[in-house]
């Protein structure tokens, strides 16, 4: 009788291991497809290594679905411009900041804080896209998040003609660029995969 327990048990055993190998494997084919779209999807982007360096982390959340990997985008843009705006406020107490770079600070502090604006505006909007739309009502919606998307990629650029000039170069101008780039990167990506999406439909 024991022995038929054991015999029993050992049987158990290895049906729970094989089902639980079986569905890790699914688990990881899954995960692969999903990694596939989002890195097949960053080829159409501005910059594509940096597109999918930024969103693979997400892919089990995205997977492979168009609009949420649109809205990632702009998340992921948002919280950069959000953490730029940051960053530069500190600038104004830059060692041997001078009038005119104080000034360049201010603006271009004010210029991160249309572009988050317009960044959750575009997020918000694409959120409301749900099936069952009228074809207007969804050409509308995706029309106000290009325009916004766009409009935060014009402020980056207000942002970097503000540090125009020789008299502007320096460790300031090159700090402030380095993190201006990035969202605009990070920005231009996102209105790729937002065009994406619209492509789709």
């Amino acid at each position: 009788m024991a022995k038929r327990l054991d015999l029993s048990l050992v049987l158990f055993v290895l049906y729970v291991s094989t089902a639980a190998i079986a569905m890790a494997r699914n688990l990881g084919e899954e995960t692969n497809e999903d990694t596939e779209f989002i890195k097949a999807s960053c080829e159409t982007a501005t910059y594509p290594e940096l597109c999918f360096e930024s969103l693979s982390s997400y892919a089990s959340e995205i997977k492979k679905r168009p609009l949420q990997l649109a809205e990632t985008a702009l998340v992921v843009s948002m919280a950069r411009a959000k953490s730029a705006k940051n960053y530069i406020s500190d600038m104004t107490d830059f060692k041997g900041i001078t009038k005119r770079q104080h000034e360049a600070v201010l603006d271009c502090v004010e210029e991160m804080g249309d572009t988050v604006d317009r960044l959750g505006k575009s997020l918000k909007e694409l959120k409301n896209l749900e099936d069952g739309e009228s074809k207007e009502d969804f050409w509308f919606c995706l029309s106000n998040v290009r325009t916004w998307t766009s409009a935060a990629l014009t402020d980056e650029t207000t942002c970097l003609d503000g540090f125009g000039g020789k008299g502007m170069d320096g460790e300031l101008k090159s700090l402030v660029r380095a993190h201006i780039v990035r969202v605009a990167q990070d920005t231009s990506n996102a209105l790729a995969l937002i065009n994406g999406f619209a492509s789709k439909h």
